[in-house]
């Protein structure tokens, strides 16, 4: 059984689960499908469009599923997908998509700290914690168990890799490669996310290897030559697939 305060307004073209609980001044629009055991604190607007899972706490001034921030958008119906168990605090706003992609996604159990902004056609992965006020333009994409320190301003299309540590006011316009540290400015690589690396089980050998990976990469001139040495002398194991992909497929280019 959902508990509704009589302050809030609940479209009936919702659709809610169990066991949520809507606080007083909500407001939820219609086209909106929400899942059981929610909580939406007061002053919370979910708008049309969204599309959210279990376990989540939304708490005062969230806004969901906004309008996006695009000249392009056309009104067309998109969504903004919300997964499981996340915790998404004061005055966050996530737009959903546009026809780009049509929806905007945040995985399962992530932290979105006070005053972020998530803009559309962005994906999110899981374990993600990000910081105060930053912000993401169009299409970012962030791969899963990335920490995102507060104030980081990210161009839109960047990609930030996994298990990454970004350092808190950075900007960039570039992706952020996986398992390492980026601060400083202009935004740089400063090495292994290290501490990050060993809480997530990481093994000495497995981070001496990724070391390793890095150390031939920003020791190159040339991307190619960089990747093409990686694999003739480090083992290359799921890590160091994922960072020779990565690498390969950024379109930006990586930070340096």
């Amino acid at each position: 059984m959902n508990q509704i305060h009589p302050l809030a307004v609940v479209n009936p073209g919702a659709r809610l689960g169990d066991g949520n609980i809507i606080g007083p001044f909500c407001v939820i629009d219609d086209n909106v499908v929400i899942g059981d055991n929610n909580n939406l604190m007061n002053g919370v607007t979910i708008h049309t469009g969204a599309r959210i899972g279990s376990g989540n706490e939304f708490f005062p001034g969230a806004s969901i599923s906004t309008k996006p921030q695009d000249l392009k958008f056309k009104g067309e119906e998109t969504t903004c997908q919300i997964g499981d168990n996340n915790s998404i605090r004061e005055n966050v706003t996530i737009s959903r998509g546009t026809a780009s992609k049509g929806t905007t996604i945040v995985g399962n159990n992530c932290l979105l700290m006070e005053n972020m902004h998530v803009a559309h056609d962005c994906v999110l992965g899981s374990n993600l914690i990000i910081g105060n006020s930053t912000k993401f333009a169009g299409e970012v994409v962030v791969d899963d168990n990335a920490i995102i320190s507060g104030s980081v301003l990210v161009h839109q299309f960047c990609r930030i890799g996994g298990y990454v540590m970004i350092q808190g006011g950075c900007r960039f316009s570039q992706d952020i490669p996986p398992f390492i540290i980026a601060g400083k400015e202009p935004t740089r690589y400063c090495g292994l996310n290290l501490i990050g690396l060993r809480r997530r089980g990481f093994s000495n050998e497995t981070i001496e290897k990724i070391h390793e990976a890095y150390r031939i990469i920003y020791g190159k001139g040339l991307i190619a030559e960089a990747i093409e040495e990686i694999k003739n002398t480090i083992e290359v194991t799921q890590e160091i697939q994922y960072i020779i992909d990565f690498v390969t497929a950024s379109q930006r280019g990586i930070i340096r």
